[in-house]
Parts: structure tokens; sequence; C-alpha cells
């Protein structure tokens, strides 16, 4: 009796995550397999599964006769200059502040969470004229100030997890052999915390590359618009080349599961750690 419940229960799980991978993986399947598609195909009243048409003539028009080169290169650059000072910063806030007790530390964190409690649109007009006065509306460098704002108060508050987790006797140590602040931070508290750090590099990195609001409305030029105000774009008012869009989206998932591929694994247990610790 109680093994046939046992067979009954992991058959429903099983269903359950087979379900859940469908629903997850069928979107990104239906874009690729339509971007190989021939635009008769894809617009075709009978929706076919595998494509009967293979054709890369999307990918070529969107490498070769549109400006998507050139929104895929800001978005890259974006995006790692996002990355890389929303680490330092991050690192740098989140270790003064749980590690480094003074008056006040409390305060600023109730103020970090207290940030997320507002929508992001009320900081448009504020942070336009910010970034008006100082000269950088229509630049890549007013996308990376914006998104390193919204995304350095997550990352503070993910780490701080971490950051006391690691036992304040390494630090103790260090400082008898003559280690400053900055070196037991590079030198143990970051590779001991490697996780934490990845998770805050993805989060940072797919917050950048996916950002629309503000891109269109702080970069007027063509030459510096990002992948998402470019894809955006495509959509015509009156007629939409849905290959050219597909092919577009497909390309631009290509770095996020790079990424993943890349430090995935960490990205993972850094989520499994925070929520435990």
């Amino acid at each position: 009796m109680l093994d046939s419940w046992r067979l009954r229960r992991n058959l429903g799980l099983g269903l359950a995550v087979l379900l859940l991978m469908l629903v997850v993986i069928a979107p990104f399947y239906w874009i690729f397999s339509s971007s190989v598609k021939a635009p008769q195909e894809i617009i075709a009243q009978v929706p076919t599964l595998f494509p009967q048409s293979f054709t890369l003539q999307h990918y070529d028009n969107l490498l070769q006769s549109s400006a998507f080169p050139t929104y895929l290169v800001n978005s890259a650059i974006v995006a790692v200059l996002t990355m890389i000072i929303t680490i330092v910063l991050s690192s740098l806030a989140a270790y003064g502040l749980y590690r480094m007790r003074f008056p006040g530390s409390d305060f600023l964190f109730r103020i970090i969470l207290i940030t997320y409690a507002f929508p992001g649109i009320l900081l448009l007009v504020p942070l336009y004229e910010m970034l008006s006065s100082i000269g950088l509306i229509d630049t890549r460098w007013a996308l990376v100030i914006v998104n390193v704002t919204f995304a350095a108060p997550f990352a503070v508050w993910m780490l701080q997890a971490f950051f006391r987790s690691v036992p304040y006797e390494l630090e103790e140590a260090a400082a008898l052999d003559g280690a400053s602040r900055l070196r037991i931070m590079v030198r143990i508290m970051l590779p001991l915390t490697a996780p934490g750090i990845a998770s805050i590099a993805i989060y940072a990195f797919i917050t950048s590359w996916t950002e629309y609001m503000f891109a269109s409305i702080l970069i007027i030029s063509d030459a510096n618009r990002t992948v998402p105000v470019g894809l955006a774009g495509i959509i015509g008012q009156y007629q939409v080349d849905w290959g050219l869009l597909l092919a577009g989206a497909t390309v631009t998932t290509l770095p996020v599961l790079l990424l993943f591929g890349l430090v995935g694994r960490n990205f993972v247990d850094g989520l499994t750690a925070g929520a435990v610790k």
C-alpha cells in the first residue's frame, strides 16, 4: 500500500516537472524554430511544430541589413559595465555594512530594503533631470548608472547573508598577520563568497540586458540603442517582420545562456545558500 502511494507520488511529481519544463522550454523552442522558417510558413494559418522550409535568411538580414549588431554591442557594453560596477560597489558596501559595525548600520540596511518598495518609474523624471544636467543623456553611461542604481541595493542585501556566514576568526587571523581590511576582503571574503558574487553578477547582467523603460527614454540616437529598444523598433505600425524579430530574439538569448553556462552552478548554489543563511 505504501509502495503504491510512493509510486503515484513520484509519478505525479515527474509529470509536474515535465509539464513545467514544457511550459518553460516551449516558448524558446518556438522562437528558435520559427526563426529558421520561411516567411510564408511563419504566418501560415496552420502552425508547424518542425520547420518545413529551413532558411537562414532572417539571420542574414538581421546581421547584414539592420543595425542589430550595433544594438548588440551597446547592450553588451552596458551589461558588462553594470555587472562589474555592481560587483565592486555591492561587495564594498556589504562588507562595510555587515562586517564593520558602526552607528546607523541597521538604519542603512532598512533604507536599502525600502528602495524596492517604490516603482522604478517614479525615479524616471528626477534621474532624467540629473543625467541631463551633467550631459549624459543619449550615452551608454546613463544606462549604466541607472542599472547600477537598481541592481546594487538587491546585491548588497544578498551578499550580507554570505558575509555573515564567514567566521570572524578568519579575519582576526589575517589581521594579526598584518593584512588590511581591503586585503582581507579581496583575499578571504570574496573567494569564500564566490556563489554570492556569481549570483549578483548574473542578476546585474540580466537586469541590464533586459531593461527597456529607461533605455527607451534616455537614449535618443539609433547608434546608442540597446537590444530591447532595437527589437521594439522592428515592430512597425502597419506590418511586422516576424522572421527578423524572431531571429533577433534568438540571438538576444545567447549571451544570457552563455553566462548561465559559465557560472550557472554558482548561481544556483548562491540562491540556495542565501535562502538558508
